[in-house]
């Protein structure tokens, strides 16, 4: 087989899932609001503050539900109340789903919770199938947390540098002298933004910034408070869900322009492959 009749195989292949995927996406979308809507109502019993986040915020206020080439939920909760959801979750989600964390979930190593559901597969392009944690559809929970008044710069290089060297130093290595080095430079940086960021939490004064934990703040932002409280409603998907007290705001924090399209290469999902059911 010549390489240009290889080059078409793989061109094909890939048209082949890429139609696949675009076919089964609204059944991936509706499962995954199922799950949203059993998390929402695990909150409302319990008294628990969530608000939509990330994409599927931006997804409710430009699109009134689903990013169209979206594929997965994110809601985010202060990290007091995200483990006062995880308890609960644990004995009163039904049998389909499943609290996903460190401590139910050894194998997982994320800084975030996940509601699972065990009757579906989506495989994202860092999951390792040598570990045998849940791999089903999910709604994340971002455990978000008090930052000091600082600026917003300090912030960005901080967060920026933390989360890109515990990255890279999390990456599987192979023996070499590389790895060696890049053992000692970026656990020194990723040490040295630690101490900067505990030393600014120290002196600063806090409760007037939230964000994301450092360790889950790869994009160096933080929300104003008064921006996030008290929380608001906003429909997704037809359904009335909690949301920011200022959307606006909070997605200028994330996005800047948020409501102008991406360029058309960029509108895709995180999923390299996904199946609403495995029944």
């Amino acid at each position: 087989m010549n390489a240009d009749t290889l080059t078409a195989r793989r061109e094909e292949g890939r048209r082949r899932l890429e139609a696949y995927m675009e076919r089964h996406r609204r059944s991936i979308q509706l499962k995954e609001l199922a799950i949203l809507r059993e998390v929402d109502a695990l909150c409302r019993r319990h008294g628990i503050p969530y608000w939509l986040d990330g994409g599927t915020l931006l997804g409710a206020v430009r699109h009134k539900g689903f990013i169209p080439w979206d594929d997965d939920i994110d809601i985010a909760m202060r990290r007091a109340d995200a483990l006062r959801f995880a308890q609960a979750a644990q004995e009163e989600l039904p049998p389909n789903l499943f609290m996903q964390m460190p401590r139910t979930d050894p194998t997982v190593k994320f800084p975030i919770l996940k509601v699972r559901d065990l009757d579906s597969l989506i495989v994202e392009h860092g999951d390792d199938f040598r570990l045998p944690y849940a791999k089903g559809l999910y709604v994340d929970i971002f455990p978000m947390v008090d930052y000091p008044s600082v600026p917003p710069g300090f912030v960005r290089r901080v967060a920026r540098g933390y989360c890109r060297a515990n990255a890279i130093l999390h990456e599987r290595h192979r023996y070499s002298w590389r790895s060696v080095a890049e053992l000692f430079y970026f656990g020194g940086k990723r040490a040295l933004c630690r101490l900067l960021w505990e030393g600014a939490r120290a002196v600063a004064s806090r409760g007037q910034y939230l964000s994301n934990t450092l360790d889950n703040n790869g994009y160096g932002i933080m929300h104003r408070a008064d921006s996030v409280f008290p929380l608001s409603t906003v429909e997704f998907e037809g359904i009335s869900f909690s949301a920011p007290a200022n959307p606006d705001a909070y997605l200028r924090d994330l996005y800047g322009d948020y409501m102008a399209l991406p360029p058309a290469e960029k509108r895709h999902g995180h999923a390299a492959f996904y199946r609403a059911s495995l029944s």
